[in-house]
């Protein structure tokens, strides 16, 4: 295996880390998994330009770095909703009771606390999966399904998303283990909020949004 195919198999390689330690009521595990997503993430960004500008790009690079994409979404967003979700929803008796619902909701100046309900988890993860198979459906046919710029942008705005989840779940819990009051920290907790919140939102927008794209420009070849 090339260079870049080793990063894309360490980025698998990393991901329950990422998905495991938010589960521990500990600011240093938190914070670990902050630092282990920023490495997931910014190397999930370069490893393709790395194949490509190396001239690298194989069969096996093709085939793992979308699976790691997906295993990486779930794997993040399960326990983002196991810590954010409304206390007693219906999906979180479904998933094991790991961690307390609403433990972690971001804060925020003007909508107060926000959580997240299942019905945005299920946008989201749902979105991945109907176009993983309409991928695979249309490359059956022939046809390659290019990434759009919203597509991209989704991309994006998820990664913001999760990463002012996941700094949030560590500086939280940093805060509860010291006992600080100070106004400071408190602006921070908002700004974490704001950042998550406002991230949320986009994301969930140009989820539906690009996917309505997806399907209106290559829908035809399904039919």
């Amino acid at each position: 295996m090339n260079l870049p195919t080793w990063i894309t198999v360490g980025r698998i390689a990393l991901t329950p880390l990422v998905a495991w330690l938010p589960f521990i009521h500990s600011a240093t595990l938190r914070g670990l998994a902050f630092v282990l997503f920023l490495v997931v993430a910014i190397s999930d960004h370069y490893d393709g330009k790395l194949a490509r500008a190396r001239n690298e790009v194989s069969d096996l690079g093709r085939l793992l770095d979308p699976l790691a994409d997906k295993i990486f979404l779930l794997a993040t967003f399960i326990p983002m909703y196991m810590l954010q979700a409304p206390r007693g929803e219906w999906l979180t008796r479904i998933l094991p009771r790991v961690v307390e619902s609403s433990g972690y909701p971001f804060v925020t100046w003007a909508l107060g606390t926000v959580t997240l309900p299942a019905w945005v988890l299920l946008v989201v993860l749902g979105r991945e999966g109907v176009m993983t198979w309409f991928r695979w459906a249309a490359n059956k046919r022939g046809v390659v399904i290019a990434a759009l710029g919203p597509g991209k942008a989704k991309a994006t705005f998820q990664f913001i998303w999760v990463g002012a989840a996941y700094f949030w779940f560590a500086f939280r819990t940093w805060v509860e283990e010291h006992g600080f009051t100070a106004p400071a920290w408190d602006q921070l907790a908002l700004f974490a909020g704001a950042v998550g919140t406002l991230s949320m939102a986009v994301a969930v927008v140009l989820t539906v949004w690009s996917f309505a794209l997806y399907v209106r420009r290559y829908g035809s070849v399904l039919k």
